[in-house]
């Protein structure tokens, strides 16, 4: 490991409220490429004061964005001798364990995404822990993927998809596309695409990576895949595009016709 990113978790393991430290991001999921960020997680009992973080940041850093609490507890900066950027995640150690209770062993589904927090647990590498605690919530998802979870995982975002009577994203998109309003469009085709990917990890057992290169990682480790996946990602996101509704057709049947052949 670099000297410098040693030197950063020594930092963060002084503070008390700190229970454990791991590396992860796409490091951990194999996806890696030169513009990747450090990632770290910071499992907590309690906040970090920002004063406190800004205080270790700036002693590596040059250009830090501290306590701006945009994408959840977290802090960004540029390791200056590294040169690469750093994305500290700081996760309260309660909120994961009822993450794991009630997704891995409850079995309850989100509107896609439903595997995310359960990825980076499962995959990370711990290079602190204090007490044991994260090796302990890794051995709880040291399972195989629970059929029930699956199911429900299926169930609920096929739904979401087109098959619920009113407001599905397929319905709202068509509305929205009436209306010319394709900023509508957008928000729900990304919204339609989280629940696709979910029900594509869920359907072949695998735990959701995130949000970046989600194609790529699908067909580099998926074995059951909807026929035309990659196409018709493509054609959907293509703008201004007249055939987005029979793209989503083709895109849910196709989702259909894979689940029923694993079934």
């Amino acid at each position: 490991m670099d000297e410098t990113l040693e030197a950063l978790i020594e930092e963060y393991k002084r503070f008390p409220q700190v229970s454990a430290v791991s590396v992860g991001g796409s490091r951990c999921a194999a996806t890696a490429d030169d513009a990747s960020d450090i990632d770290l997680e910071v499992f907590v009992s309690a906040p970090v004061p920002v004063a406190e973080r800004l205080e270790i940041i700036k002693k590596y850093s040059s250009k830090y964005e501290v306590g701006g609490e945009y994408f959840g507890f977290g802090d960004e900066f540029y390791v200056d001798a590294m040169k690469r950027d750093a994305d500290v995640l700081y996760a309260e150690r309660e909120r994961m364990e009822n993450i794991v209770e009630n997704v891995w062993e409850k079995h309850i589904p989100a509107n896609g995404y439903t595997t995310c927090f359960l990825f980076t647990l499962k995959n990370c590498f711990p290079v602190y822990d204090r007490d044991g605690w994260l090796v302990g919530i890794k051995k709880r998802l040291d399972t195989p993927y629970p059929k029930e979870l699956k199911r429900n995982v299926i169930k609920r975002n096929l739904m979401l998809l087109k098959d619920k009577p009113f407001a599905s994203y397929y319905n709202q998109i068509e509305k929205a596309l009436r209306r010319d309003d394709f900023n509508s469009v957008n928000h729900r085709i990304a919204a339609f695409m989280a629940s696709y990917f979910d029900i594509i990890f869920a359907n072949n057992e695998m735990l959701h990576p995130g949000e970046k290169k989600l194609v790529k990682y699908a067909l580099e480790h998926c074995k059951i895949l909807p026929k035309d996946f990659s196409e018709n990602i493509n054609r959907l996101l293509v703008f201004p595009n007249p055939d987005i509704l029979d793209v989503l057709d083709d895109m849910v049947r196709k989702l259909k016709a894979c689940i029923a052949s694993d079934a």
